[in-house]
């Protein structure tokens, strides 16, 4: 057997051993939601007598586990259904239930232990989603965006959209559109209802999130069944129809010396084995679901199919190029191993509105709804065979078209190492990966 063969053969048989040790999992009703945005310190508590770690983008989040932004920290939650929750600086919350009922619906309970905690929810029919702080709950059945902040001696509750039902000591109340309550813990939790409401610093950033999911999630030229990663892979990357292999997606910036596995890191799960994180910012469903196929003459793409049925933890290559080296687990449990197969240099900040990108980044480093439609710089750098260019980085999902001129900036003189993740932890659920 030829080496590249035994290479993709040695590999079907890890994914097949992987899915067979997280069968039990899967078989349950446990669930695992996405953490889609990392900004400054995040730090994040398995629930496996650890305490806190470093948090990473694409970390799974599973039922028991705690985040919490420390003093310049901010993330963002991604659920199935595209529902979202948003923390700021100094804020903890819990996810006390991530389990699926035996209808199909989800069921979901955060709790906001202190701080402040943005949550946009869908609405989906026969789901239960459910926030919690200090004594009171918020029970959504209907789409609502809303904003929790949490003191030592009190907490407001603004709704910016829908309306929601409030249970608690001082009983049950509703709050709708453009209204603000607060509850004094001192007092029974007896609450002040405002019919107008204050604005927050961080009411600009979680608009902005918001505005990025809308308009490219909009924008995507595919569906699935679930909604978590879809704007990204709309921002990051586009859909073609392949000749010879059907509807596939692919990275903008995706050079031929590109592959999906060089930056990234495996991570291992205590009692189910090993998954790979992606450290892609699109890095989630393509990881999760599907495969990878190298397309002679077009590089690296994500094959969907036609199955969203299992949870890959190893994700699937077909038809690999000579030479390619298939990314293996650690032969030893236990580890958290870091992947760098550069050289991948991701883009440099030239100025504080000018970004450098290489044409082999994937969009590693790029924040999302920096750069105004990545997919015409990705076209311009193939067409001029260009290695970088000069990229305005002010946000497009809200702001008007900048009229200051980039400057030039030559290209980096060498490539450096991004940053990947090198500890996160969860408890995936998966089937065997199709």
């Amino acid at each position: 057997m030829s080496r590249r063969r035994w290479g993709t053969t040695l590999w079907l048989l890890l994914a097949a051993c992987g899915a067979l040790t997280l069968q039990a999992l899967a078989d349950s009703q446990a669930r695992i939601v996405r953490l889609s945005d990392v900004q400054g310190a995040v730090q994040i508590d398995r629930n496996a007598g650890q305490g806190y770690e470093n948090a990473f983008l694409n970390t799974p989040i599973t039922q028991g586990m705690k985040l919490q932004a420390k003093e310049d920290g901010r993330a963002e939650i991604e659920f199935e259904d595209g529902s979202t929750v948003r923390i700021t600086p100094h804020t903890v919350i819990e996810f006390t239930q991530l389990s699926l009922q035996d209808s199909g619906g989800y069921v979901s309970t955060v709790v906001v232990q202190e701080g402040t905690a943005y949550v946009n929810y869908s609405g989906k029919k026969a789901d239960q989603f459910v926030v919690s702080f200090g004594r009171e709950a918020l029970s959504l059945t209907q789409s609502a965006h809303l904003r929790v902040q949490v003191n030592d001696t009190d907490a407001t509750l603004a709704v910016f959209k829908g309306e929601v039902q409030v249970a608690g000591p001082a009983g049950n109340v509703a709050v709708g559109k453009k209204q603000a309550m607060t509850f004094d813990f001192a007092d029974n939790d007896k609450y002040t209802l405002a019919k107008n409401l204050e604005e927050d610093p961080f009411d600009a950033w979680d608009k902005q999130q918001e505005q990025y999911h809308q308009q490219y999630t909009a924008n995507s030229s595919y569906s699935s069944p679930y909604a978590y990663g879809a704007s990204d892979l709309s921002y990051y990357g586009n859909f073609s129809n392949v000749p010879g292999y059907g509807m596939m997606w692919q990275p903008y910036f995706s050079g031929m010396g590109w592959d999906p596995f060089m930056n990234g890191a495996w991570m291992w799960y205590p009692g189910y084995g090993y998954t790979w994180v992606s450290a892609y910012p699109w890095g989630w469903m393509p990881y999760r679901y599907g495969n990878w196929m190298f397309v002679p003459g077009g590089g690296w793409f994500w094959q969907p199919g036609n199955s969203w049925a299992g949870w890959n933890t190893l994700p699937r290559v077909m038809n690999p190029p000579q030479r390619f080296a298939a990314p293996q687990p650690p032969p030893n449990p236990g580890q958290n191993v870091v992947v760098n197969r550069g050289p991948v240099a991701s883009p440099v900040h030239a100025s504080p509105r000018t970004m450098v990108i290489r044409n082999d980044s994937a969009g590693l480093g790029i924040p999302r709804g920096a750069v105004r439609n990545l997919g015409q710089v990705s076209r311009r750098l193939q067409h001029e065979g260009a290695t970088a260019a000069t990229i305005d980085t002010t946000p497009a999902v809200h702001s008007a078209p900048s009229t200051a001129t980039p400057r030039a900036v030559a290209p980096p003189t060498r490539m450096g190492t991004p940053a990947v993740h090198s500890k996160p932890h969860a408890a995936p659920r998966s089937t065997s990966p199709h």
